[in-house]
């Protein structure tokens, strides 16, 4: 078909500035491996498109392979003729073909549910900076390059080790983020090595800290110092991350008010039985931790039912069974399959879901 990379660019750049909700971290290098992105054409013309990414979330230490839909948009003059509609199965199928176990998406509120996708991850709120650390602007703060990587990468394992669920960025997404313009990475240096790094927003936009980590609490307060003396009025809010060194650095500087607006990442889980199998050692590190007695695991979505047998050295393969209404008689628990991606992946765990959910509850 006679469209290129740019078409379908410039598409996208169009529909973000009518929409103004796009995201600014720009195009994806997967626009370069045509496989990975799908377009909806009107004879030459690209009116509508969808990227899938394949991505890595961990889950404990456990490493699920992912499929994130990104880069969705429609030509204004294409809207409502289903053209997203017909591009998200291709999502899905080329998901489930590159063996990934959940999918994610950021997007349209209400929109993903269509399509079997759940609120489940929260996203941390944007804080106003009110008051810059004292002292002068950090002099080791400059631009990352391809050789910083590795620093920057163990920089965010360090953070993101903090957490039960993450997304790390693969070594080709570093190295894209490096050369787009619609970003700015940087490292700060401390005798040659470095000790933070974060991501901005570029010159003329509001200035949002990001994905920001740091060695210590002294190199996170220079961080913020520098990017906040790069700031066109002086005015930055920062993505915050609760308990990273950067949380804890940066508390007295920020205007903690209270969120307004709950924001978080959509999860799809199109196979139940998949997922609990690749997420057994986990499971079985937590009942061994936990001093659990029990002769096996069960957990009923209502219309179906997985059990997992607990040996004296592991647990066993998992059996998929029919309706279980009442799990908690054979001493199992129960979650609505729309529950289930908040139940695994969100922060309120069962015991969280069984105040707020009815038919959530723990065996």
């Amino acid at each position: 078909m006679p469209y290129t990379s740019i078409e379908v660019g410039h598409m996208l750049r169009a529909r973000a500035r009518m929409l103004r909700t796009l995201s600014w971290f720009g195009l994806s290098p997967c626009l370069a491996r045509w496989p990975a992105c799908a377009v909806v054409v009107d004879g030459d013309r690209v009116v509508s498109t969808a990227t899938l990414l394949d991505e890595d979330v961990r889950l404990g230490n456990i490493h699920l392979p992912a499929g994130q839909v990104e880069l969705v948009a429609t030509d204004h003059a294409y809207e409502g003729r289903g053209l997203v509609r017909a591009l998200m199965p291709w999502a899905h199928d080329r998901s489930a073909a590159r063996g990934h176990v959940i999918q994610t998406v950021i997007g349209i509120p209400y929109f993903y549910r269509l399509f079997g996708y759940v609120y489940a991850i929260d996203i941390p709120p944007a804080l106003t900076v009110h008051t810059p650390p004292p002292g002068e602007a950090a002099s080791g703060l400059r631009a990352a390059r391809p050789a910083d990587i590795p620093a920057m990468t163990s920089l965010q394992e360090a953070a993101q080790n903090r957490f039960d669920v993450a997304m790390p960025h693969s070594p080709a997404r570093w190295r894209w983020l490096l050369v787009h313009a619609a970003s700015n990475l940087w490292v700060l240096d401390r005798a040659d090595t470095v000790i933070a790094t974060a991501r901005t927003t570029p010159p003329g936009h509001e200035a949002l800290l990001t994905e920001a980590t740091a060695l210590d609490e002294a190199a996170a307060r220079d961080l913020l110092r520098g990017v906040a003396a790069l700031a066109s009025n002086g005015q930055v809010r920062v993505v915050h991350r609760s308990g990273t060194v950067t949380a804890a650095a940066w508390q007295e500087f920020l205007d903690h008010e209270p969120r307004k607006q709950a924001d978080q990442y959509y999860v799809r889980i199109p196979d139940v039985a998949a997922l609990l199998d690749r997420l057994r050692p986990l499971l079985w590190h937590r009942i061994t931790t936990a001093v659990i007695d029990r002769t096996d695991i069960v957990i009923s979505t209502f219309g179906a039912h997985y059990r997992i047998p607990v040996h004296a050295d592991g647990l066993g393969e998992l059996v998929t069974g029919g309706v279980m209404q009442g799990p908690g008689a054979v001493g199992g628990a129960a979650a609505a399959p729309d529950h289930m991606p908040a139940l695994l992946f969100g922060p309120h765990g069962i015991e969280g879901l069984t105040r707020t959910r009815p038919d959530v509850y723990a065996g």
